[in-house]
């Protein structure tokens, strides 16, 4: 009962510091993004995250991959020494920050020569879609919510109304029209990705624009005035034409892609398995059994044909929430059977 009664206490001691801690970078970040002398003061000894055009710095360390960060005097030395652009910290975006509280930005070098700056620091330039399936973890996330960010002042620049430019904040947390004082904060689009079963098995699919022999769950962007299971059902309905008969939230996630997403993750079962497929929205979709669904979690990405040249069938990687949605049908499936 003592040890017992220790452990207990060591945990709870342990949770009350990791709580204290996400407060108190809670709380930092929150201050920043409201007050820009703070900001700015925090941009001389923040660390930054580099992108060119859009595109992450990304080094390759062993067997894994990370976004190195470097600190604003490195990096203004550097910038200087690869040519005569004017560079100002204040263009980057806030992104988060360490326990140490050094604040985290991200700043695009896209006026300057790709190949200079290769040259000075570790990593290339990676595309954004290569970049999260390689990194996990942490940086990945980062580097997710950088280029959105990024992404989202580019496109942002001028009011909707006056039709005059935006200004920045420090951080990067808004943008203001100084003419009619109208705030633009970043946003994003809600789709849900729903994967669909009946009777044991679970339905896949397939569009023209994915690499070739990648099936994965059904998904959608929500439409003005729905609710999320009013959009499961909707989606469902358009490209598959079943009637969901429940719905079950999943979990979210932030995609990058194409701008800036917020995945919201559902299971939902049919009752009538008959599919009537909407080419116009989807290539193929197929009922998958969990053997079925199990072979294809271990193939790897991209792969070769097979000797008959067929592809097989593959999901998508780990870090993508559908990976995760699939996974969850297989642990439920493997209980039923072994109930």
């Amino acid at each position: 009962m003592q040890k017992m009664l220790c452990a207990a206490l060591r945990y709870t001691a342990r949770s009350a510091r990791l709580c204290s801690s996400y407060v108190k970078e809670t709380r930092f970040l929150f201050e920043l993004k409201e007050n820009d002398d703070a900001c700015r003061q925090a941009l001389k000894s923040g660390s930054f995250y580099l992108f060119h055009n859009l595109s992450p710095l990304v080094h390759k360390s062993g067997n894994g991959f990370y976004a190195p960060a470097v600190s604003g005097t490195d990096l203004m030395q550097v910038l200087s020494s690869c040519g005569k652009e004017k560079v100002n910290l204040e263009d980057s975006i806030l992104v988060g920050c360490s326990d140490s509280s050094i604040a985290k930005f991200a700043l695009d070098v896209g006026s300057f020569e790709k190949s200079a700056l290769e040259q000075k620091f570790p990593g290339k330039f990676t595309d954004i879609r290569s970049a999260v399936v390689k990194i996990d973890g942490e940086d990945g996330s980062l580097l997710s919510r950088a280029q959105s960010l990024l992404r989202w002042h580019d496109m942002h620049q001028y009011c909707s109304k006056s039709g005059k430019p935006t200004q920045k904040n420090v951080s990067g947390s808004k943008r203001v029209c100084p003419s009619n004082g109208i705030i633009y904060y970043p946003q994003m689009s809600p789709v849900v990705i729903t994967l669909v079963s009946s009777r044991r098995r679970c339905l896949l699919a397939h569009q023209e624009s994915f690499p070739a022999g990648m099936y994965t769950a059904l998904a959608g962007f929500c439409e003005i005035g729905e609710t999320l299971e009013e959009t499961v059902r909707r989606e469902v309905a358009e490209e598959v034409g079943l009637v969901v008969d429940t719905i079950r939230y999943s979990g979210s996630q932030h995609w990058p892609f194409p701008s800036s997403s917020l995945m919201l993750a559902c299971q939902a079962t049919v009752k009538d398995d008959k599919l009537e497929i909407n080419r116009a929205e989807i290539a193929d979709a197929r009922w998958f059994t969990l053997e079925e669904v199990m072979e294809a979690l271990q193939v790897k990405m991209m792969p070769s044909k097979l000797p008959d040249g067929t592809l097989p069938v593959w999901v998508p990687p780990k870090f993508a929430i559908a990976h995760q949605l699939i996974q969850e049908w297989v642990q439920e499936q493997k209980s039923l059977r072994g109930s």
